[in-house]
């Protein structure tokens, strides 16, 4: 069974450093504003066995080296229910975060709505919802950790309408609560790691490991920068290409650097985020947050050399997005044969999804560099790439469509594909005389 911490004992894991911010005063008449017989009664027992007048703690901390607003349920407290009362601390700690410019991580354990307050409790989840998008709105980041457990209300707005989603290891994760769900339901899809399969949840984090992870994810998110990510330097070949088939193989060759070999070089270390919050993942796209060693905060959305899925496309929009709210340049690494083209693609969104992201990376709030460093296969890749400020290395291609599929289109054997090729102008010197691309990185110390 999965260990439960009370809200001051889940403080204590992430910060040595924290001040309760002091609590809206809201008089009820008695057993509550639905005259709920026995509601007095029930806070009473709960206050005795947990030490806390409500469902909520609120204060400011410090978790690592960033100040932050730190909200904890107490789930020994009516189950983490939300009532007015716990709305009334929720606003008052947003609204502290908007006032003094500070992040927000709630560290989250609740059941939902409380039910001695009916349709007065639901409603609280409106004034939740507004907090988190005033704060969206300020550019301030939010954190959500989900502890054991996170249902109802309480997922679908602090845990699910989250920046970042961390969760503790074996926890129940879901909109239905285990008293509500259908019978016959798998418990194994209400838990973080189900969350996480489903491009819900960002990362599961030990319990161990929370408060590094935290203090990691909240040193990227809170240094706000006007500069464009820096090009990276070129990691594999040094010659440009003879031909464009030339530069097709060597694009396609397995010896070519990825893009793990590229984020490993340009950054000291990194948070990824995962899913696209639709219900999917896609391992071909690698989003999320890193520290540059030239010692700034970065986005990074990077193909790993696959045929993008709808999930990748709208996971690194969300990245981008999120990154423009929260002032922070973006790198990009093209790298695909082109989107995914099978029906399991087409049934997700393919074209929606490109579509989002070439809307993200054309309004982008925050400098967009972008580095192809394989294949640029057609749409599927310019719609990574920034306008302006995209960049080749030597041993990449960019192409309208891959070669083979153009001498498709264009009635010809395959015995003229290499002719093709060519004809495209699809080699980095091509694109560059085209002024399709910015320039040519270049291996250091060439």
């Amino acid at each position: 069974m999965t260990e439960r911490f009370s809200a001051r004992e889940t403080i204590a894991l992430v910060t040595d450093r924290f001040t309760e911010l002091p609590s809206p005063i809201r008089e009820f008449p008695p057993n509550g504003p639905l005259s709920w017989q026995g509601y007095d009664d029930s806070r009473a027992r709960a206050a005795a066995r947990t030490g806390e007048d409500e469902s909520v703690v609120c204060g400011t901390a410090v978790i690592g080296d960033t100040p932050a607003v730190l909200i904890a349920f107490e789930f020994g407290f009516l189950g983490g229910s939300l009532g007015e009362r716990t709305g009334d601390r929720l606003e008052a700690a947003y609204t502290h975060a908007r006032e003094h410019r500070l992040p927000v991580v709630s560290l989250v354990a609740t059941g939902g709505s409380r039910m001695q307050e009916g349709m007065l409790a639901l409603t609280q989840l409106q004034r939740v919802a507004r907090q988190s998008a005033l704060a969206r709105e300020a550019g301030l980041a939010q954190i959500a950790v989900l502890r054991d457990p996170t249902t109802g209300g309480g997922w679908a707005t602090l845990g699910a309408g989250a920046d970042v989603t961390l969760a503790l290891p074996g926890v129940q994760v879901g909109f239905a609560g285990s008293r509500v769900r259908p019978p016959d339901a798998d418990p194994a899809a209400y838990t973080a790691e189900a969350q996480l399969a489903a491009g819900a949840v960002d990362a599961v984090v030990r319990t161990e490991e929370l408060r590094g992870a935290l203090a990691r994810w909240l040193g990227l998110l809170t240094k706000p920068s006007a500069e464009a990510a820096r090009v990276p330097p070129a990691l594999g070949a040094r010659e440009l290409p003879a031909t464009g088939w030339d530069a097709v193989r060597r694009a396609r060759s397995a010896e070519r650097p990825r893009a793990e070999t590229y984020l490993d070089a340009y950054f000291t270390h990194r948070a990824a985020i995962s899913g696209d919050r639709c219900g999917g993942t896609d391992d071909g796209m690698l989003c999320g947050f890193g520290l540059a060693r030239d010692g700034r905060p970065l986005a990074y959305a990077a193909q790993c050399g696959t045929a993008t899925r709808p999930a990748g496309y709208r996971t690194a929009a969300r990245l981008i997005r999120l990154a423009g709210r929260l002032g922070i340049p973006v790198l990009t690494l093209v790298d695909t044969p082109g989107a995914a083209n099978d029906a399991d693609a087409e049934r997700q969104g393919a074209g929606a999804a490109i579509a989002d992201l070439f809307a993200a990376v054309a309004t982008a709030r925050t400098p967009v560099t972008t580095l192809v460093i394989g294949e640029g296969g057609s749409g599927g890749a310019l719609a990574l790439a920034a306008p302006g400020n995209t960049w080749a290395a030597p041993d990449s291609y960019f192409s309208v469509i891959a070669p083979e599929l153009a001498a498709a289109i264009l009635k010809r054997t395959p015995g003229e594909v290499e002719a093709t090729a060519g004809q495209l102008r699809i080699r980095p010197q091509d694109l560059l005389d085209l002024g399709v691309i910015r320039g040519i990185t270049e291996i250091p110390g060439t």
